[in-house]
C-alpha cells in the first residue's frame, strides 16, 4: 500500500504555479498531460479565447486604467469650473518653479517669485534664476543685461525684474510691453533705496523718502506729487494701487479715489506687504490688519495667532506672516495649497521669509529652505489659466460617461426594434424598418448641430450635457438594429423557440428571454464598437463648438480652442496630451471588440 502511494506520488508531479502575466497571456493550449480536458461552457471559451488575444486584453488592460484615472482623479484633484487666472495663462508643462539652486542657498540674500520663474541674489550680488522663463517667443527671463553689476535686492513682477546696485542704480529685464522694465530717464541720477514690482507695473522708493511709479500706470489709482513725499520709509504695490509707510509708522494711500484702499488702518506699524488687490500691516503690537478689495478667497480671514508678527508678505491672493517665535502663519486663497504651512517647520525657528505669487519660502536657522505652493504644471495650463492636467481627468470622467450613456440608450432602442421586427416580420417589420432607414438617412453630425443650436441655446451647460447623451443615443441605434434583426430572424424557427411557443410563453417573454439571450454576443460587439463611435462623436460636436459648452470640460471642448496655427505651433500641450489619450482611449476601445468579435465568432479570423 505504501509502495502505491508513493509510485503516485512520483508519477504525480505537483501543478506548476502561474504567475498574473502567465495567466493574461500564456499559450491556452498548454495542458497537464494528467489531467483530462474538460467540456467548457460556451462563455468560458470565448474568455478564454479573448485572454489569448495579447493586442485586445493588453487595450483592456490599458482602457481599465484610463477609466480608473479619470474617475477617482477628479474625487482627487477636483475641478473649479469658475476659475481663471490671468497671470498663469498658456504656461508650459513644468514642475520647476521652486526649484531653488543649492549654490544660492549657500550665501542668500533675497529670492523672489514671478508667475512661473524665480530670482534671486546671494550675497556677493551673483544673480540666480530657475523655474519656467520662457514669457513669449522673444522674451526669456535667463536673458539678463549684459555686464550686470552685482545686485544688492531685487524686485520680481509678473513678467519682468528690476535690480538694484551697490550705487543705489537701477537695472531691469524681462518684458517691456507696458514700459515696466523701462528705466525712466527722471530716474537716472536717483539714489534708491526700495524697490517694488507687480503686474506690469514698477514701483520705487528713493533715499530721501519720494516713491516713483512706472509700467502701466493707467490702470493705477496714483497721484505722482501726493502730499507724502519725502515722508515714507517702505511701500508696498498691489495690481491697482500704491501705499506706503511713514516715518512716524503711518500708513499712507496714494491714490486721488475714495476706495477700499483709501479706508487705510489707523495706528503705529511696522511692516507693510501687498497681494492682488488687498493690503496686510503689521501693528507696532504685533496684530496684523487687512484692507482692501478682500474676496471670497479669504485674504482678510488672518488666523489666531499667540506670538506678536515682526513681517508680513503678500502672494497673490493670499499673506504669510512670520511670528516673534520664529513661527510661520499663512491665510488667503489655497488653491495650490499656498496657505497651507508644511508640518516640516513645526517647532523650527524661521529666519527667512518670502512670499510671490503662488510660492512661498522659508529658511530656518540652521539654514534649511522649506517651500511649498505652486510648483508647476505638468501638463501645462491653457487660455484661461487652468490646469489641463485638473481638465484632462475631469474632461475625460465627462466624455466617457456621455459615451456610455448613449450606447446604452442607442442599445435599447436597437435591440427593442430589431427583436420585433425580426420575430414578428410582415407589416411591423416593414414599418419598423422604414422608420429606422429614415434615421439612418439623417446625416448625423449636422442634424445634431442644428438640434444642439435650436435646444440647446435654452439650456444650462449641465442640461446641454445631458441633451448630448439623448442625441447621441437616439441617433446611433439604426445599425445595432439591423444586426439584431437579422440574428433574430436566424433563430426563430429554432427548437427551443417552437418548444416556448408551445409551452404557450407569451411571445414578448420569448423574444426578450429566449431570443436575445441567444443572440447577446453580437450585441455586446457592436456596443463596444459603438461605445468608440460615440465618444469620437462627441469630441467633433464638442471640438466644433456645438457640444457639451465650457466651463464643463471634455476632451473635445478642450480641443476647441487649439484650431488655430498660433495654439498649434506655440501651444502645443493645449492640444497634444488630450488628443493623445483620446487617440488612446478610442483604439483601446476598438481593439477590444475587435478581441471580442474574433473570440465570439473564430470564423471572423478567416475571413
Amino acid at each position: 500500500m505504501d509502495k502505491n502511494k508513493e509510485l503516485s506520488t512520483t508519477q504525480t508531479p505537483p501543478p506548476k504555479k502561474t504567475g498574473l502575466l502567465k495567466q493574461l497571456f500564456g499559450n491556452r493550449n498548454e495542458l497537464d498531460i494528467y489531467t483530462e480536458e474538460q467540456v467548457q461552457s460556451p462563455w468560458r471559451t470565448v474568455l478564454r479565447t479573448f485572454r489569448s488575444n495579447k493586442v485586445s486584453m493588453s487595450a483592456l488592460i490599458v482602457f481599465l486604467i484610463i477609466v480608473l484615472i479619470v474617475f477617482i482623479g477628479p474625487l482627487i484633484r477636483p475641478v473649479d469650473l469658475g476659475y481663471a487666472e490671468v497671470t498663469q495663462v498658456n504656461l508650459g508643462p513644468s514642475r520647476e518653479y521652486m526649484a531653488v539652486p543649492d549654490e544660492l542657498l549657500k550665501d542668500l540674500n533675497k529670492m523672489e517669485n514671478g508667475r512661473s520663474f524665480g530670482v534671486g541674489i546671494n550675497n556677493s550680488g551673483k544673480v540666480f534664476i530657475w523655474g519656467d522663463t520662457r514669457i513669449t517667443n522673444r522674451v526669456n527671463i535667463r536673458n539678463v543685461p549684459d555686464d550686470l553689476p552685482p545686485l544688492v535686492d531685487i524686485a520680481v513682477g509678473d513678467d519682468h525684474v528690476l535690480g538694484l546696485t551697490k550705487d543705489g542704480s537701477l537695472v531691469a529685464w524681462g518684458n517691456d510691453r507696458q514700459r515696466q522694465s523701462r528705466i525712466p530717464w527722471e530716474l537716472e541720477d536717483v539714489e534708491v533705496v526700495q524697490i517694488d514690482a507687480n503686474y506690469q507695473t514698477s514701483g520705487i522708493l528713493d533715499a530721501q523718502g519720494n516713491t516713483y511709479l512706472f509700467g502701466n500706470v493707467k490702470n493705477m489709482d496714483y497721484v505722482e506729487f501726493h502730499e507724502w513725499q519725502g515722508k515714507i520709509k517702505k511701500i508696498a504695490l498691489s495690481v491697482d494701487a500704491l501705499v506706503g509707510l511713514t516715518n512716524e509708522g503711518k500708513i499712507v494711500y496714494f491714490g486721488r479715489q475714495t476706495n477700499s484702499y483709501s479706508r487705510v488702518p489707523e495706528g503705529t506699524f511696522t511692516d507693510i506687504a501687498a497681494a492682488s488687490k488687498a493690503f496686510a500691516a503689521v501693528r507696532d503690537d504685533g496684530e496684523i490688519v487687512v484692507w482692501g478689495n478682500l474676496s471670497y478667497r479669504g485674504e482678510g480671514r488672518v488666523p489666531e495667532h499667540e506670538s506678536p508678527a515682526v513681517q508680513v508678505e503678500g502672494g497673490r491672493y493670499h499673506f504669510t506672516a512670520r511670528l516673534e517665535d520664529g513661527s510661520v502663519i499663512a491665510w488667503g486663497e489655497n488653491t495650490y495649497k499656498q496657505s497651507d504651512v508644511p508640518a516640516a517647520l513645526n517647532g523650527k525657528n524661521v529666519t527667512y521669509l518670502s512670499s510671490n505669487y503662488y510660492q512661498n519660502y522659508a529658511i530656518t536657522d540652521n539654514n534649511e529652505l522649506v517651500s511649498w505652493g505652486l510648483k508647476g504644471y505638468l501638463l501645462g495650463s491653457d487660455d484661461l489659466g487652468r490646469d489641463i492636467f485638473i481638465r484632462l481627468l475631469n474632461g475625460g470622467r465627462m466624455t466617457i460617461t456621455i459615451g456610455a450613456v448613449a450606447v446604452l440608450i442607442a442599445t435599447f432602442i436597437g435591440i427593442v426594434i430589431g427583436g420585433l421586427s425580426g420575430y414578428f416580420g410582415g407589416t411591423l417589420d416593414l414599418v419598423l424598418q422604414r422608420f429606422s432607414e429614415v434615421v439612418a438617412s439623417l446625416p448625423f453630425l449636422p442634424f445634431a448641430m442644428i438640434l444642439n443650436v435650436i435646444i440647446g441655446n435654452t439650456l444650462s451647460p449641465s442640461q446641454r450635457v445631458y441633451l448630448m447623451m439623448v442625441v447621441l443615443g437616439l441617433l446611433s441605434w439604426t445599425g445595432l438594429q439591423r444586426l439584431v434583426r437579422a440574428q433574430v430572424f436566424s433563430v426563430r424557427e429554432q427548437e427551443f423557440v417552437v418548444a416556448a411557443k408551445a409551452m404557450g410563453i407569451r411571445e414578448g417573454n420569448i423574444v426578450f428571454r429566449h431570443i436575445i439571450p441567444n443572440v447577446i454576443s453580437v450585441i455586446i460587439v457592436s456596443t463596444t464598437l459603438s461605445f468608440a463611435s460615440s465618444m469620437l462623436t462627441e469630441s467633433s460636436l464638442s471640438f466644433l463648438g456645438f457640444g457639451v459648452q465650457p466651463p464643463i470640460p471634455t476632451w473635445g471642448n478642450m480641443l476647441f480652442g487649439s484650431n488655430n496655427s498660433v495654439v498649434i505651433q506655440t501651444f502645443w500641450w493645449r492640444w497634444v496630451f488630450t488628443s493623445i489619450i483620446l487617440s488612446i482611449t478610442v483604439i483601446s476601445v476598438n481593439l477590444i471588440g475587435d478581441g471580442l468579435r474574433d473570440a465570439i465568432d473564430p470564423k471572423s479570423q478567416e475571413r
